[in-house]
């Protein structure tokens, strides 16, 4: 048939590409189509994030997501290079804090049982010690910190990049058109339909759309609960820098900053609706994040914002948590979306489990059955505490 492949994809950033790097790096033969329909990346997610990494999760799962993650970001650029080309993604292990009231401190205490059973090197951090980590500091409302070392953060874009060029290496196709729709017949998927009407067939779809998947498997008929969600990001200069570079660091607010080269990156996790919106404005860093960050450390008062942008979470409404798996309403139709702002820390575990899934019919590194789409009907949610 006219258009028939093996695999699709349906979505060319970073999970897409991690989920076509990984099945061809395993040993499938078959061909792969990835589909993406922004050509630049210009509105991509991955690199409009704030490229934060940690393992400070609450969730076995979610905990074994991030600690592979780490080992394979930490090799990324000697294990993805090809040839003389490689992909340095700019890791740095500064580290991630979360700052506590004396009230959060408990549930902190909770975190680290689990963050410690699942290996992660996690730590309960007093006054002076959060001092010694951020010196200008003002500790007054707070108890202490939950740091891990281990975590920081990186270059977005880069790992992107570094996953799409591969996945072509090894002979993925991909093809910068727009998927308007799936194609099914008697409960089994088909194929995709473009936006100009061309249809592709395959027995296998993969939809890693993003913030725009859960729209397209609405209009299948197989609506899950995940909806577009903007986030800001604000750059931002100071005129008295700070004595040390920051881990990424969460205010109880729900604030967060780092550095970003010698200058700093802020933003925040109210809810600003669900739509797709790309604006920004720098009011809304004036009269929302920067009362906070000035209030937090000094320094921050005298800044000067140099640009701001926005980008896109794929927002699980349920629990928050990404959406895995085969559907069980459609078969040969497999979800991997609702990361909710976690997608880049998760990348590499789900592209490696939905491999073995789609090869084999099982998981074998890391059981992502948790994350299962069956899980909002059984009413088995994955809770994860530390989201924000």
């Amino acid at each position: 048939m006219k258009n028939q492949v093996d695999i699709i994809i349906v979505g060319g950033g970073i999970i897409g590409s991690s989920v076509a790097y990984h099945l061809l790096k395993d040993g499938f033969t078959g061909k792969i189509i990835v589909f993406e329909k922004d050509g630049t990346y210009e509105f991509a997610s991955t690199p409009r994030s704030a490229g934060g990494f940690r393992q400070l999760y609450t969730t076995d799962i979610n905990i074994k997501m991030s600690r592979l993650g780490l080992q394979f970001y930490k090799n990324f650029a000697r294990n993805m290079a090809i040839g003389t080309e490689t992909f340095e993604i700019d890791f740095k292990q500064l580290g991630y804090l979360f700052l506590a009231t004396e009230k959060m401190m408990p549930k902190f205490q909770e975190h680290l049982k689990i963050q410690h059973q699942n290996g992660v090197s996690s730590e309960l951090l007093g006054k002076g010690e959060l001092l010694k980590l951020i010196p200008e500091l003002n500790t007054e409302d707070l108890a202490g910190g939950l740091f891990c070392a281990e975590s920081g953060y990186l270059d977005p874009y880069s790992v992107m990049h570094g996953y799409i060029k591969n996945a072509k290496h090894l002979g993925a196709e991909y093809i910068y058109e727009e998927v308007d729709g799936f194609l099914s017949e008697h409960g089994r998927i088909k194929g995709v339909r473009l936006t100009d009407s061309r249809e592709f067939y395959a027995p296998v779809v993969v939809n890693c759309a993003g913030a725009w998947a859960s729209g397209l498997s609405r209009k299948a008929g197989l609506p899950l609960p995940v909806v577009p969600v903007p986030r800001r990001i604000f750059l931002f200069d100071v005129e008295n820098p700070l004595e040390k570079h920051l881990p990424l660091t969460m205010d109880p607010t729900g604030a967060y900053f780092r550095n970003e080269g010698q200058k700093y990156i802020a933003g925040y996790g109210q809810d600003a609706g669900s739509k797709i919106d790309f604006s920004w404005r720098r009011t809304e860093f004036e009269e929302q994040i920067w009362p906070i960050l000035t209030r937090r450390i000094p320094n921050f008062e005298k800044a000067k914002v140099e640009r701001g942008w926005a980008g896109l979470y794929d927002y699980n409404t349920e629990d928050h948590n990404a959406i895995i798996g085969e559907h069980p309403q459609l078969k040969g139709y497999f979800t991997a979306f609702g990361f909710s702002g976690h997608g880049m820390q998760q990348a590499p575990a789900v592209g490696k489990g939905l491999s073995e899934l789609i090869r084999t019919g099982k998981y074998d590194t890391i059981d992502l059955t948790p994350l299962r789409v069956e899980r909002f009907a059984e009413n088995d949610l994955v809770v994860e505490d530390a989201i924000y």
